[in-house]
Order: C-alpha cells, then structure tokens, then sequence
C-alpha cells in the first residue's frame, strides 16, 4: 500500500514538473498573409492575438474567422510536437500499474 502512495507521489511530482516546463514554451504562428498572429504557451493558453485592422472590415467577417481558426489549429499542432518532444526529454510517462 505504502508503495503504491509513494508511486502515486512520484507521479504527481513528475506531472507538475512536466506542467512546469511546458508551461515555459510558446509559439507564435501567422494566418491570412500575416494579419493574423496568434501565440499560445504550452498550456494551450491563448495568450496573445493580434489581427490586422483590415479584417475588421464587416465584409472580411468569413476571412477573419476562418484565419482565426487556421492560426489556432497551427499553434496547437506545433505546441502538441513540443510537448511530445519535452515529455520524451523528461523521461516521458511512467509505467503505471493498472494503466497498462
């Protein structure tokens, strides 16, 4: 029992450092010809969202969404190969049992 808690501990510790690293990373990506900039940490957290003033233009609504989520689909899959690559680094996960 006592093994299992202490498992458990290590776990935590190990996720919250992990946590801790990644949430150090960023990206920055461009959308729409670069009027779109969008950056994301690795808590894929939003945390910065700049768009250029002339897709605020009521007639460029369509454009501006849809580089809106073109921005943010490409900082999730470039955030996603960072934190592949840290928790690789890190030792990725541990072999825990009963998740197997």
């Amino acid at each position: 029992m006592l093994n299992k808690l202490k498992q458990f501990r290590d776990l935590r510790t190990q996720a919250k450092e992990m946590q801790d690293t990644l949430g150090k990373e960023s990206v920055t990506v461009k959308a729409a010809g670069d009027k779109i900039v969008m950056t994301m940490d690795g808590n894929l957290k939003m945390t910065g969202l700049a768009i250029d003033e002339e897709l605020l233009a009521p007639d460029k609504k369509a454009k501006l969404q849809d580089a809106i989520k073109d921005a943010h689909s490409d900082a999730m899959k470039k955030m996603q190969r960072i934190m592949a690559m840290k928790m690789k680094e890190m030792g990725g996960l541990p072999n825990i049992p009963g998740l197997s």
